[in-house]
């Protein structure tokens, strides 16, 4: 039987469909082993080496012109340690069947992001994160990684390892695929629990004003801002003793996909079309969704489904700083003639000590803007990214911002570490691409 599927003339796309590839070969491995032997092949041929997930990245960080690697066969949950409190999983599994598969065995994940689509390898990579008051990232509910090296060789590495195993183990977990190729993690998790979700509207300045205090009060919280609005949508995430309570059939179908989906995305192709009309639109959105409670396994609570397609950046800044961007934020929209149908989503993560997480080191807040694709959304982009670097913002490496290896160095405290090490593991750049200068230099 085969280890690899090959194909010499597949053009990939990301889910947003802004970035395309068109690589010389497109292999599909089923092993370590084989996904070794490509990059060995790959590496003696002269051609660099990418792996691509299921495309939810919005930058061109997995892009190449060589060997693209799709991880499709590469999947599963390969171990179970429960007195460790851990699970081994293959890389190209997508979270969602992460998840599922750690609720038939009575266990989660501790925090996750609010969609569970992208592989977890490329989660962890661009730094997914969800929010939290004292967990943190996916990133960093890992305990163990493996990966192919440039050369072909496969490392396991831990915080328990060698001092190059734990320096590995520290930087890769997010490694922006820089490092080499994950083909296998290792998660802490826990017995499954009951989340009890408390949504309701409220109005911007009451959101901002008793931010710290909604924070304190709760293990998750976030809100939703709708621009040429005063009104947000809050989101409080607390374990529960139960009973579930889930949301019923037609509640649930009603606001995530009826609403959430098939009505915005009507709304989003008007204003796309007739721009004048996005302030109106967002007045109505957000009066659209009222409160609601109930209480459920975690993955049905922090995660909900996105079937209309956008483009994003998000900016991570210090917490102390979120209050003054956000209402700079507010008053570029009110001045400008921006029209925005997308709200403004705003979370929080603790710090934690993975050198280029964005919250890597500092209580860290988070602030995404979104358009609806195809519209035009440079301008908007490149206005919302000068406030965030003017208070000192990590862009999310994942998503769209113009920031490079300068600037991000001055913002990461352990920048030169991380590049330090890719300097030994890829000398070659066997991992490289535009996008990994840019952003790390060359």
């Amino acid at each position: 039987m085969r280890s690899t599927t090959d194909s010499r003339a597949a053009t990939w796309r990301n889910w947003a469909g802004n970035v395309t590839a068109a690589p010389q070969r497109t292999v599909s491995p089923s092993t370590t082993e084989a996904l070794a032997e490509v990059v060995r092949r790959a590496a003696a041929d002269g051609l660099r080496v990418k792996a691509a997930g299921t495309g939810h990245s919005f930058t061109a960080a997995a892009i190449t012109d060589g060997v693209l690697i799709r991880p499709d066969r590469l999947t599963g949950i390969r171990a179970v340690d429960r007195t460790a409190g851990t699970v081994t999983v293959a890389a190209g599994t997508p979270l969602k069947d992460l998840n599922t598969a750690l609720a038939a065995r009575g266990l989660s994940l501790t925090n996750m992001g609010d969609i569970m689509e992208q592989t977890v390898s490329g989660a962890v990579s661009t730094g997914t994160h969800g929010t939290g008051r004292d967990s943190a990232s996916v990133a960093a509910q890992i305990k163990g990684l493996e990966l192919v090296l440039a050369d072909g060789s496969v490392l396991r590495c831990s915080a328990d390892g060698s001092e190059e195993e734990r320096a590995v183990f520290a930087a890769a977990r997010v490694g922006l695929g820089a490092l080499g190729i994950v083909t296998e993690i290792t998660f802490a998790v826990e017995p499954e629990f009951l989340l009890t979700a408390r949504e309701e509207p409220m109005p911007f300045d009451r959101v901002v004003d008793e931010f710290d205090q909604l924070v304190a009060e709760n293990e998750h919280f976030e809100f939703y801002w709708f621009p040429h609005t005063d009104s947000c949508n809050t989101k409080r995430n607390n374990r529960s003793a139960g009973p579930a309570a889930p949301l019923s059939r037609v509640r649930g179908w009603v606001d995530d996909e009826l609403l959430s989906n098939g009505v915005f995305r009507t709304a989003c192709a008007l204003g796309k079309a007739v721009p004048a009309t996005v302030p109106g639109i967002a007045r109505i959105s957000s009066r659209a969704l009222s409160a609601r409670s109930y209480t459920d396994i975690p993955y049905k609570v922090f995660t909900s489904p996105r079937r209309v397609r956008f483009v994003e950046m998000e900016y991570a800044v210090p917490r102390a700083a979120l209050v003054p961007a956000l209402r700079e934020l507010k008053a570029l929209v009110e001045r400008s003639d921006f029209r925005v149908s997308f709200p403004v989503e705003v979370r929080t993560a603790p710090a934690d000590d993975i050198p280029l997480s964005t919250a890597s080191g500092r209580e860290t807040a988070y602030v995404a803007v979104h358009l609806y694709r195809g519209t035009p959304h440079e301008a908007y982009f490149s206005a919302v990214e000068r406030i965030m670097t003017a208070h000192a913002g990590r862009p999310h490496w994942g998503k769209l911002h113009s920031r490079d290896a300068e600037y991000l160095a001055g913002v990461y405290s352990r920048f030169g570490e991380f590049t330090a090490l890719r300097d030994r593991l890829d000398p070659d750049r066997v991992f490289g691409n535009d996008y990994l200068r840019r952003v790390l230099g060359d």
